[in-house]
């Protein structure tokens, strides 16, 4: 009987390599790709969300826009046409969160550098002091590649519905009191189709790994 065991090892171990491996082939294929959640108005904190859009459950998008960047080019959804794009919403005086988002979106921009396919979007949420030139300013000293990032201006109102309506990111009170502004630190990461696929935490850079994983989860899809 020993004799019988140890005739027949090596093929037993090779065996259960085997089947093994083919177990785990069957896995992975039956196995379901991960997939993004397509974000609706009725799936986000409401307090975030315009009153005129809190019961939206499907279709939702982002709506068209037309805002100057920094060199003055008039921006609109033409320019991330088929295109996936991260948005926020910031302003070149804030002393607070604002450096460290535009710092994040910096080391996004430039670990997605030879992505061609994906685009970044930010919004001045006190555009009566962000002007063309001071976008250019800023952007010129924080190293914005003007290919691959907007920074844009224009109608407060405009700005601001698009944060409310569109992004689902900003309450509606004005931010600090004091300040006739609305504020958010959320990163938005919009597909091809403008639709909103995750809401990320701007400050914070484990968020943003969470952002780059999910932004290949994405590609894959589109």
């Amino acid at each position: 009987m020993l004799n019988f065991f140890a005739k027949y090892k090596f093929f037993a171990i090779v065996m259960l390599v085997l089947s093994a491996i083919i177990i785990t082939a069957i896995y992975q294929i039956l196995k379901p790709a991960p997939t993004l959640p397509v974000y609706q108005p009725t799936m986000v904190n409401s307090e975030l969300v315009d009153s005129t859009k809190q019961w939206v459950k499907k279709y939702h998008t982002i709506a068209d826009f037309s805002l100057a960047n920094q060199n003055g080019d008039t921006i609109t959804q033409k320019n991330y046409q088929d295109k996936i794009y991260i948005a926020d919403f910031f302003f070149t005086t804030c002393p607070t969160i604002c450096p460290i988002m535009t710092d994040n979106m910096l080391k996004l921009q430039e670990k997605l550098k030879d992505q061609d396919d994906v685009l970044l979007l930010s919004h001045t949420v006190t555009p009566e002091i962000d002007s063309v030139p001071v976008l250019k300013a800023y952007a010129e000293k924080k190293g914005v590649n003007d290919a691959k990032w907007n920074l844009v201006t224009g109608d407060k109102k405009h700005i601001y519905d698009l944060a409310r309506k569109s992004y689902l990111v900003a309450k509606d009170e004005p931010y600090g009191g004091n300040y006739d502004m609305i504020h958010t630190e959320n990163f938005v990461l919009v597909d091809a189709q403008k639709r909103i696929r995750g809401f990320y935490d701007g400050t914070n850079w484990e968020e943003m790994e969470e952002l780059l994983e999910d932004l290949k989860i994405l590609l894959r899809e589109e």
